[in-house]
């Protein structure tokens, strides 16, 4: 896991593969174009790029209407405009409809840094998690990144793909990797506990699971890539085996990943939950290494919710 690629650079270059695939992709941005990739993809199809200015409700707006129009609109900004401050054109003018516009936020999370609390989206899997058939990808890393992007251009209907600012390990293997929309991936079996996660969470859970198979536990590790729909057969069956379960996500607990495992364990197969997050808070200004450490976002952290969960059994 050496090997550290952003998975906002992977979402630039999967969206110019994409865009010699298919003409009808199109994609627009809202004066951030460089720091979400996306003028990747303008540099080489401008006249399939639309830099809508600072004007993100108007950026939705816009995307809506390509996609009525046929087209296969990818609408990208930092995951705090492209989420909070076009809600109402999201919900009403694309999930409402049911419109196949394809959400790529960036800059998603604590990681963002020194941006600081305004600019740190830790509620973004809540808001777009609730609205009806709207499809949630949180890719861990940059293979997982490339299939999503692919994924959701093949798929009919809004999808929301959230990604980060700074490099995160690369867990697969591009050549062998099969990306499967609303199933998880098990990247490590195990008995005592299982710990499911996404995002850059991924990387920590597996970190945590050396650490913990150290002290003799055995624990079971899910790459959740998509928190909706949520895979919860592959949850239920991993809660029925170890009997106790840890989340771990770059994102408040309410509303999120952790929030999603609990529902469905509460109704399917009862065990005891520890959820690793942001605990309803905002975040601040910081390195990220830092603000990961501060917020409990580490795999000694997990660890830690690990150990404590298995007494719980």
């Amino acid at each position: 896991m050496s090997k550290k690629i952003a998975t906002r650079e992977a979402y630039g270059a999967a969206l110019v593969e994409l865009g010699r695939r298919n003409n009808n992709v199109v994609v627009l941005d809202a004066d951030l174009a460089k720091s979400t990739k996306t003028a990747d993809f303008g540099r080489e199809f401008p006249e399939r790029f639309f830099d809508m200015g600072i004007a993100e409700q108007n950026m939705m707006g816009t995307a809506a209407g390509l996609a009525a129009a046929g087209k296969v609109p990818f609408a990208s900004s930092f995951a705090v405009f492209a989420t909070g401050r076009v809600y109402d054109q999201i919900r009403n003018s694309i999930a409402y409809p049911g419109l196949n516009v394809k959400i790529a936020a960036t800059h998603a999370g604590v990681t963002v840094g020194e941006d600081g609390a305004s600019h740190q989206m830790v509620e973004d899997i809540a808001l777009m998690r609730v609205l009806p058939d709207m499809t949630v990808f949180v890719p861990a890393d940059a293979v997982e990144t490339r299939a999503a992007v692919m994924a959701a251009a093949e798929m009919d209907g809004p999808v929301y793909i959230r990604l980060g600012r700074s490099g995160v390990p690369v867990l697969h293997d591009e050549s062998s990797f099969k990306f499967a929309p609303g199933r998880s991936v098990t990247l490590r079996e195990g008995g005592d506990v299982t710990v499911i996660a996404c995002g850059i969470m991924v990387s920590a859970a597996l970190e945590a699971a050396e650490q913990l198979a150290g002290e003799g536990i055995s624990a079971r590790v899910l790459d959740v890539h998509t928190v909706k729909p949520l895979d919860v057969q592959a949850v239920v069956e991993a809660a029925r085996v170890t009997g106790a379960v840890v989340t771990a996500e770059e994102h408040n607990i309410i509303g999120g990943l952790g929030g999603a495992v609990a529902e469905a364990l509460v109704e399917n197969n009862p065990v005891p939950v520890r959820r690793v997050g942001v605990k309803d808070t905002f975040g601040e200004s910081g390195k990220p290494a830092e603000l990961l450490e501060k917020y409990g976002l580490t795999a000694a952290d997990i660890a830690r919710a690990a150990r404590e969960v298995i007494i719980r059994k």
